[in-house]
């Protein structure tokens, strides 16, 4: 049986920067155990291995496929073999932990990252900030998933202390219980479009997916009753098909995020622009003279505590002190490899069209 790659989320930009390379075949990671991956290719999936020449040219482990990822393989007699990653519409990434220099993928050409977070001690604001500027920065769209709504005696007050913090962000309040919100979950789940499942231990990521694709698939795990801190369900990433069309990465739960790259300003964008607003342009809103920032601390429209989150992962993120130019051009190394990696596949695009 023939598998068409486009419910697999395969769309003419991936096919048009395939169309580059001769005699390979397109495939997508769909799961990864340290150096082995599954991919799906029109045969079906199977198993593949990292070529000596990849592994050779790309030591920074960003530049390794991850789940999601759009790869160049060749077909051998007991496996597949990965030369080339495609250039990547989206990318969520970590900070390796325990390493302060490297960087750790977590999914990749994602469409939807849903942020899930349970409704009882769990529930913490600051956490939702440093998922939200990871997944703004992913070139994703975020959407934040109240689990466990059935626990919550406090709903009302949840809801508006995130309001705060979350600009644009549309939030789904759900229980498995109930089923609440299921239906509002599903509206991003549809064909050739692919979703990823992000957050803390037990607060219900794999229960959603199993109502998602109608079985128990995942294994599910409960937040403990004595200290609500979650159990791991999920140890690995995979990509699952849905039987109603789209695909759902489930990630394992992270009880510590540290972020590698984050997009701080639109996470902060009610301090990104009071600081538009300074006398000076290159304020650090630590005590100097007209500064806006601190005018709205001490009036009381901006709380002390969401500007020292700020400034915390401002100091935390991997390029903490570059400028603007600078944090684009780390971007588009995660995105394409290099500048000269992007200016390929323009021009590769280029050339495709003159040829129709």
């Amino acid at each position: 049986m023939t598998i068409n790659l486009a419910d697999y989320g395969l769309t003419p930009n991936f096919k048009q920067a395939a169309s580059a390379f001769n005699n390979q075949q397109l495939a997508r990671i769909t799961a990864q155990h340290r150096n082995l991956y599954q991919i799906m290719t029109t045969n079906g999936e199977q198993a593949a291995t990292l070529s000596g020449k990849f592994m050779y040219e790309n030591t920074e482990s960003t530049r390794f496929p991850a789940v999601g990822d759009w790869v160049m393989v060749t077909m051998t007699t007991d496996n597949a073999v990965i030369n080339q990653v495609l250039p990547r519409q989206s990318v969520l990434a970590r900070e390796t932990v325990g390493n302060r220099s490297d960087g750790q993928l977590i999914a990749a050409n994602i469409d939807t990252i849903f942020i899930c977070m349970s409704l009882n001690a769990d529930f913490n604001v600051r956490r939702i900030e440093r998922y939200l500027t990871m997944a703004w920065d992913s070139n994703a769209m975020p959407v934040i998933v109240l689990t466990k709504a059935d626990l919550c005696e406090d709903l009302p007050a949840k809801l508006a202390a995130l309001a705060a913090v979350s600009l644009g962000v549309t939030i789904i309040t759900c229980s498995a219980k109930t089923g609440a919100g299921y239906d509002d979950v599903v509206q991003y789940v549809t064909t050739g479009k692919t979703v990823a499942f992000v957050g803390s231990s037990g607060v219900g990521k794999s229960t959603l997916i199993n109502r998602l694709m109608g079985s128990d698939v995942l294994a599910t795990k409960t937040i403990r009753a004595d200290d609500d801190k979650g159990r791991h369900a999920t140890t690995s990433r995979q990509l699952l098909l849905l039987p109603q069309g789209g695909l759902v990465i489930d990630t394992p739960g992270m009880r510590e995020l540290q972020l590698y790259t984050g997009d701080v300003d639109r996470t902060f964008a009610d301090i990104a622009e009071l600081a538009t607003q300074c006398k000076f342009s290159d304020c650090t809103h630590q005590g100097e003279p007209g500064c806006a920032v601190q005018a709205a601390l001490q009036a009381g429209k901006l709380a002390a505590d969401r500007l020292e989150s700020y400034r915390k992962l401002q100091r935390e993120l991997a390029y903490d002190g570059l400028n603007a130019r600078e944090r684009e051009h780390e971007k588009i190394n995660r995105m394409f490899g290099s500048k000269n990696g992007m200016k390929q596949v323009v021009r590769q695009a280029k050339a495709k069209n003159r040829r129709r």
